[in-house]
């Protein structure tokens, strides 16, 4: 890797940290956009599972005075069970049509509640949370987008910031927690992985202290709206890759 490759690689850490600072989540689509043109796509989801784990870990400490664990782990018990289900279907169904399906959803979504941004709070139950939770994990291993689903429903629930990611920044750690146990049985840990996680840390770090002063100075209505963008951000970039694979083959 020559000095502008890496400068783009570090450059890639520092805004992924910078974003999950801020919003509490998204770090994975923001590095991706660079690092697969830099590394391989098993070191790129490698990395993105081990920076996951400091970002996510430093949320957490972030909103502690917000956490309530017994709200947290509907969400993490059914994330157990669509991860590895989620994983075990992606060799029967078509990723494009998901990916685009995923997309068109959340674009939405997200234009909904950014034109209208008075939305009536949703009320959760136990079945209702556990089955979120399923839906998280089942994203999170077809697409790689772990968080989405309980980001939506904390959006849905309302509620302020620190009470929001209180509930969607623990799921998305031990979603993170249980990829990472699960790449490990497979052997995904290399010295030449480990060694770009090395040089990613440091830039990912500093943008995450910089993310998190950030929101120190949002109120409750702009984080909703951040969260909200980084959505739309999340669709657009599910819809636009397959569509243009799509217009291509049709072409």
């Amino acid at each position: 890797m020559d000095g502008v490759t890496l400068a783009f690689f570090l450059a890639a850490a520092f805004l992924g940290g910078l974003v999950s600072g801020l919003s509490g989540f998204a770090m994975g689509l923001v590095v991706s956009g660079v690092w697969l043109h830099i590394i391989t796509p098993d070191q790129n989801a490698l990395l993105i599972v081990l920076c996951g784990l400091v970002t996510q870990g430093s949320g957490i400490w972030r909103v502690r005075h917000e956490m309530n664990w017994r709200a947290v782990l509907p969400f993490i018990i059914g994330g157990a069970i669509g991860v590895p289900a989620g994983t075990a279907l992606l060799t029967t169904v078509d990723q494009g049509t998901l990916r685009v399906t995923m997309g068109v959803l959340l674009v939405l979504y997200s234009l909904y509640g950014l034109l209208r941004p008075a939305i009536k709070p949703v009320q959760g139950s136990l079945p209702v949370e556990v089955s979120v939770g399923v839906a998280n994990g089942l994203i999170g291993g077809l697409t790689g987008l772990g968080g989405i689903a309980v980001t939506i429903w904390s959006q849905l629930g309302g509620g302020a910031k620190d009470a929001q990611r209180a509930i969607f920044q623990p799921v998305m750690f031990a979603t993170f927690a249980m990829t990472a146990l699960s790449l490990a049985v497979a052997g995904a840990y290399t010295g030449e992985a480990m060694r770009l996680y090395a040089f990613a840390l440091p830039a990912l770090t500093v943008g995450l202290w910089c993310g998190l002063k950030l929101y120190g100075k949002l109120n409750d209505v702009a984080f909703r709206r951040v969260i909200l963008i980084l959505l739309l951000a999340s669709g657009i970039s599910l819809v636009v890759p397959t569509a243009m694979r799509w217009t291509s083959l049709l072409g």
